[in-house]
């Protein structure tokens, strides 16, 4: 497995080539973007632990039959405790955590802002702010010592978009948008890069499932007029996890097929 051509890497100093005996961790790895992102993070060289609350097993077996080096872990992203143990097997077994993909979230709770239960407001910012947090911040002091690092947290175009019926989803994404900000400016002098991804429509499981009525209409209102594969997500987490993307940080990525952009004319269409 090829982590780029050896002309690229000398481009970049040493110091700043994050990839080495490190590993990557990935939560939510289970299916979706976060199997996507362990496949393609492994065919560039790094060892993987794909975590998730079940399932990652057959991620890992899928990375170990292709020749990557992987490890699967189970546990609760919510859960403080949980996190750093796994972080501690991870560095055990594949060596110090260089990334972390903070991918897992739920998008279940569909209410509008006047009906939400509280309850259900903060299971999902448990999930998808507090929980990318938890399984990011180990990591952090290590990368600092050693003098660089990888962070990429999976937002949504929600956050800068909005999505009706969605509130708690959307403030949550919004969440990471901050946060990612902030730890940028936290661990740029230690050469750590902390950047989110913004998916649009992606044709996960879940998305796939979806009534063909409302694919249709979902469909209707992208400039590109099609979904993007959970592997157009991983490929964009992989380039900011590369040595490649050594001088990006602070960066809200959008990867959406345009539906972030005004269709308001003032002439004809076409």
């Amino acid at each position: 497995m090829s982590g780029g051509s050896e002309d690229q890497r000398a481009r970049i100093p040493s110091h700043l080539q994050v990839r080495g005996d490190t590993c990557a961790l990935v939560t939510g790895a289970a299916g979706g973007i976060g199997r996507a992102t362990c496949v393609e993070l492994a065919a560039q060289g790094w060892r993987v632990a794909a975590c998730d609350l079940e399932g990652a097993d057959e991620t890992v077996a899928a990375l170990r039959e292709a020749g990557g080096r992987a490890l699967s872990l189970a546990f609760d992203v919510r859960d403080a405790d949980a996190t750093r143990e796994a972080h501690a097997r991870a560095e055990a077994e594949l060596g110090p955590v260089g990334a972390v993909v903070a991918n897992a979230g739920v998008a279940d709770r569909l209410a509008r802002a006047a009906s939400i239960d509280p309850e259900a407001w903060r299971a999902e910012l448990e999930v998808n702010l507090t929980g990318a947090f938890l399984s990011l911040q180990p990591a952090l002091a290590g990368m600092r010592e050693r003098g660089g690092g990888r962070v990429v947290a999976i937002s949504s175009i929600a956050a800068t978009d909005g999505l009706a019926g969605q509130v708690a989803y959307s403030a949550a994404k919004a969440g990471l948008l901050g946060m990612v900000r902030t730890l940028a400016l936290e661990m740029a002098a230690a050469g750590v890069t902390v950047n989110a991804v913004l998916p649009g429509m992606i044709a996960t499981e879940k998305v796939e499932a979806m009534p063909q009525e409302i694919k249709d209409r979902a469909t209707a209102r992208v400039p590109m007029r099609r979904f993007a594969t959970p592997e157009e997500v991983a490929s964009v987490v992989a380039f900011l996890c590369s040595d490649a993307a050594s001088y990006v940080t602070g960066a809200w990525l959008p990867v959406d097929g345009g539906i972030g952009l005004s269709n308001l004319t003032m002439g004809r269409d076409g």
